[in-house]
C-alpha cells in the first residue's frame, strides 16, 4: 500500500491482504498499443498461473531466468504480465 525503494507503487485490498496490483516503471518507452505493463501477486502463483492458462494466457519470454521469482504470460491479444511469487522478507 505504498512506494518501497525500487519506484514501485503497491495497491492491496489492506496492508496485510493479496491480491496487491503493482506499478513500476518500464525500462523503455513504449511505441506499441499497451504501455501498461501489470505485475499480479496472487496467494498462490502456481494455481494462478494454471487458472490463468486455463483461460487462454500464454508463456511468454522475456529473456527471464527459471530462478527469476515471477512467471511472464501474455493475454491472448499479446499483452505481457508477470505473476509474481511470495514477496521476500
Amino acid at each position: 500500500m505504498g512506494r518501497n525503494s525500487g519506484g514501485e507503487y503497491e495497491i492491496r485490498p489492506s496492508p496485510d491482504r493479496l491480491p496487491g496490483l503493482i506499478f513500476a516503471p518500464a525500462g523503455e518507452r513504449k511505441t506499441v498499443k499497451s504501455p501498461l505493463h501489470l505485475d499480479f501477486r496472487p496467494d498462490d502463483q502456481a494455481a494462478e498461473v494454471t487458472r490463468l492458462l486455463a483461460h487462454g494466457a500464454r508463456h511468454a519470454d522475456v529473456g527471464q531466468s527459471e530462478a527469476d521469482p515471477w512467471v511472464v504470460l501474455a493475454d491472448p491479444e499479446g499483452n505481457k504480465f508477470c505473476v509474481l511469487g511470495p514477496r521476500r522478507p
